[in-house]
């Protein structure tokens, strides 16, 4: 099973033939390949994997997938804290 993590692109660059975007999930900032989203521009939301941004998403399934992600992440912390 694959897991992408959608995340909002905050600036491109050209790296040569490559394009790189640098990208928000949840404050964290990260540079991934973007050289196969020939379209994308700041604003705009991905998914990554593995170092990727694999697909575009439409802000409405972006804002429903972070949604998910948070719910997900705040229940394992909670699960995390009664453990230790």
């Amino acid at each position: 099973m694959c897991l992408g993590v959608p995340a909002k692109v905050v600036e491109i660059k050209k790296l040569g033939e490559l394009k790189i975007a640098l990208v928000d999930f949840e404050s964290a900032l990260m540079e991934v390949d973007a050289t196969f989203i020939p379209d994308l521009k700041p604003g705009d939301y991905v998914i990554i994997h593995a170092g990727m941004a694999i697909e575009k998403l439409n802000p409405k399934e972006a804002e429903e997938s972070l949604k998910i992600w948070k719910e997900l992440l705040t229940t394992l912390e909670k699960e995390y804290m009664k453990v230790t």
